[in-house]
């Protein structure tokens, strides 16, 4: 809707959702550790310890969104160093600030997603997202375009639009964690206890390596949006096309990667080796499935997709090698992604942890600043050459994961 709206709102949503997405992931990489906890402790039977986590993940969760909703509603001052055009720049805070309104939402939803995600309970959750993403779009079209009375508002509607959905989103999960029969034996009789010191250290030790890493590997593209974004409107209104298509892809693989993580943490707690190969068997065949069927859309319909972001013809052929490119990207990923998830359900969060803080940050943002900023023209065609620095970085990535974990399914044999 926004590249409807006009470029200058795309841009600027281009660049603030590359700033809060990272934030976005501290979130969810660090709660995500209580899944791999409970989902242990619930294949061990230790339902004591399953009642007991919740409302310590809940404190995690407001001690988080406490630093990073400020961080948002105060984004001017980072987005001023950008050296945006003024207009872009000033669309970009507004999107950012009201996008950060939803951020309390967003820790108590992944708290209580997680907790119960342990458990092998999602569907309630897919429901409240998909409720929250049906919301977001008239929501959206009322408040950038200024429809049934709503101010017109572009990129700062688009932020308001998103935090609304969050909201929206936690107030039906809320509701239904507090109904829910089949919740019940796992719940805590109190909700409001007070901080236990070693159960949030112990979220903390394996979900920071976590959110870390989520905050790297997702940072690392908007550190090569921004600096693509010096390469004018064009470049990155191309380069958000391609990395959103991207992220259509990510969120399910990211998904996948859960439950399996949450399958596989019940059959190490219950100690059966068969059931940590099924559910990796499974895991796997779903993620390549979705990798090539992606790979397929992106190679034979990228003008149908590039149309429903833009009519510019000087974006449109820029997107058109970009899509030729995440094609590619896509498929290293699945590998790179699905392996990550292995080594989380085994609570082993550092390593993937190192492995993108080396393979993203100090060579794939390196070498494609070299190419495209200090050895290159500093034209639109020098997003290319971020992208062929980004698969260079991921397959690095890729490989290293995938050592690791051969390592530790070998101890199962």
């Amino acid at each position: 809707m926004a590249g409807n709206y006009g470029d200058i709102d795309l841009a600027a949503i281009a660049v603030g959702f590359n700033i809060w997405l990272p934030l976005y992931l501290i979130i969810l990489g660090t709660l995500f550790a209580c899944s791999a906890i409970v989902a242990q402790d619930y294949g061990a039977g230790r339902v004591e310890r399953v009642r007991s986590f919740l409302p310590q993940g809940l404190w995690v969760a407001i001690f988080l969104s406490a630093i990073i909703t400020p961080m948002c509603l105060n984004s001017g001052g980072v987005i001023a160093l950008l050296g945006l055009p003024a207009e872009t720049s000033i669309k970009t805070t507004a999107y950012v600030s009201k996008v950060g309104l939803g951020f309390p939402a967003l820790g108590i939803f992944m708290a209580l997603r997680y907790h119960t995600q342990g458990l092998g309970i999602t569907a309630p959750f897919a429901m409240a997202s998909v409720v929250g993403f049906i919301a977001n779009v008239p929501l959206n079209y009322m408040l950038i375009f200024g429809h049934w009375g709503a101010p017109e508002l572009g990129a700062e509607g688009c932020g308001m639009a998103t935090a609304a959905s969050m909201w929206i989103s936690t107030a039906i999960i809320i509701m239904y964690t507090l109904t829910s029969k089949t919740l019940k034996p796992y719940l805590p009789e109190r909700w409001l206890q007070p901080p236990n010191k070693q159960r949030i250290s112990e979220i903390l030790v394996v979900g920071i390596p976590v959110g870390l890493t989520f905050f790297l590997e997702t940072g690392v593209f908007s550190a090569v949006t921004l600096l693509i974004a010096t390469l004018g409107d064009v470049a990155v209104a191309a380069h958000q096309i391609a990395i959103n298509i991207w992220d259509v892809f990510y969120i399910p693989m990211v998904s996948i990667g859960s439950a399996m993580a949450t399958r596989m943490g019940h059959a190490i707690g219950a100690q059966n080796p068969n059931g940590v190969r099924m559910a990796l068997r499974v895991g796997a065949l779903l993620s390549g499935f979705i990798g090539a069927l992606t790979m397929l859309l992106l190679l034979v319909f990228p003008d149908a997709i590039i149309s429903a972001y833009t009519q510019s013809s000087e974006i449109h052929s820029l997107a058109m090698k970009l899509l030729r490119l995440a094609a590619l990207f896509i498929m290293i990923d699945v590998v790179q992604i699905l392996g990550s998830f292995v080594l989380r359900a085994y609570k082993e969060t550092r390593f993937p942890f190192v492995v993108v803080t080396v393979s993203y940050w100090g060579f794939a943002l390196p070498l494609g600043y070299f190419l495209a900023i200090a050895t290159g023209d500093k034209g639109t065609d020098g997003t290319v050459d971020f992208w062929y620095a980004t698969i260079a970085g991921i397959a690095v990535a890729t490989a290293l994961i995938s050592w690791r974990v051969r390592r530790i399914l070998n101890t199962l044999d």
